[in-house]
């Protein structure tokens, strides 16, 4: 009777013990916009079926959906507040990329549906805001230890207005679309400059942030594509300019692919996956530019780099958590055996 009791009495506790997931997950669906945006991009200027496109922004809606609902389930399990988890030094600002993947969906939505795109736009645009009002107000408090500082502080208010100026424009926004391109480049600025002194300044970022450094490929590219989008696909200043600052952060990327290359493989590798989708969506458009002469046999390989990217980090994904799930299994397995024994006792 008092093992019956004991275990009663524990499973709320073992229900409430449970993690929350780590907002680094949100890099999933973020990654597959990207690549969903490079093939719509291709089939703007390459021809290719429009319906490609949008099937990879269904599994971009199903996944953030998916992830939403996880995260609210594991979080009604788990002792650790959403507060809490908002305020962690490394996951805290990851969660922007809820709205700023509700703003890449709204703006594919309001090509068929304007009215319910507008309103997914305009309602991401108002989370991300405040999302970015608060952990900015949140960092002035002078709690973030420098060493904590990552690629992912990029994300609530450079990724947010720099995309959130490419998707208001899209739905009809074209005086917010500015205001956001001027916050995005402002903190672009400001917060790149912090990110790289504490990248040269301080030990380097552990094996599971390290992956984070990718962002620093995405600002010029995402800038670029919101330029374009506002002011039309031509060679200008800005956006030639915006074109060297790419070439630049893609040379450092190469150069910091040995580094990335003795990393054991997480789910945190989902952050490489936008940034290179980003830069090839923004190539791409550069390269109908240019226009030479067999200009669309390498767009095609700069469409098919990313889309390698994300196939192979999803299938090392699917491999790692299968794994993980066995794991579990066979521990829970352990644990009732065990459990039966003392019972027997």
């Amino acid at each position: 009777m008092s093992t019956t009791a004991g275990d009663t009495a524990g499973t709320p506790a073992r229900r409430r013990s449970a993690q929350r997931i780590p907002l680094n997950t949100l890099a999933i669906a973020f990654g597959l916009a990207g690549l969903a945006g490079v093939w719509t991009t291709a089939g703007r200027l390459l021809g290719v079926p429009e319906l490609i496109g949008q099937l990879l922004w269904v599994v971009v809606l199903v996944a953030w959906l998916w992830l939403i609902v996880a995260h609210l389930r594991r979080g009604a399990r788990s002792a650790e507040t959403l507060a809490a988890q908002l305020r962690h030094p490394a996951q805290g600002p990851i969660a922007a990329l809820v709205p700023v993947v509700g703003m890449l969906l709204g703006a594919d939505l309001y090509r068929f549906v304007p009215v319910a795109g507008l309103v997914v736009v305009v309602v991401s645009l108002v989370v991300a805001a405040g999302f970015a009002g608060w952990i900015l107000a949140y960092w002035h408090t002078g709690s973030l230890p420098p060493e904590a500082f990552h690629g992912g502080y990029l994300l609530p208010t450079v990724a947010a207005g720099l995309i959130g100026a490419t998707t208001s424009f899209k739905v009809g926004l074209p005086g917010v679309a500015m205001a956001a391109f001027a916050v995005g480049i402002f903190f672009w600025v400001v917060i790149s400059t912090v990110l790289l002194a504490r990248l040269a300044f301080f030990p380097p970022l552990p094996a599971a942030l390290t992956p984070t450094c990718a962002i620093l490929l995405a600002p010029p590219a995402v800038a670029g594509t919101a330029w374009f989008t506002m002011n039309g696909e031509h060679a200008d200043a800005v956006s030639t300019a915006l074109l060297g600052l790419l070439v630049l952060m893609a040379l450092q990327q190469l150069a910091l692919i040995t580094r990335y290359r003795v990393l054991p493989f997480s789910l945190g590798f989902w952050s490489f996956t936008f940034p290179v989708a980003a830069a090839a969506g923004y190539g791409v458009e550069w390269l109908s530019i240019a226009g030479f002469a067999g200009w669309q046999l390498v767009a095609w390989l700069v469409v098919a780099l990313p889309t390698a990217v994300v196939l192979a980090v999803a299938v090392r994904s699917l491999v790692l958590v299968t794994s993980v799930r066995r794991g579990a299994r066979r521990a829970e397995s352990v644990l009732r055996r065990a459990d039966a024994a003392v019972e027997r006792r």
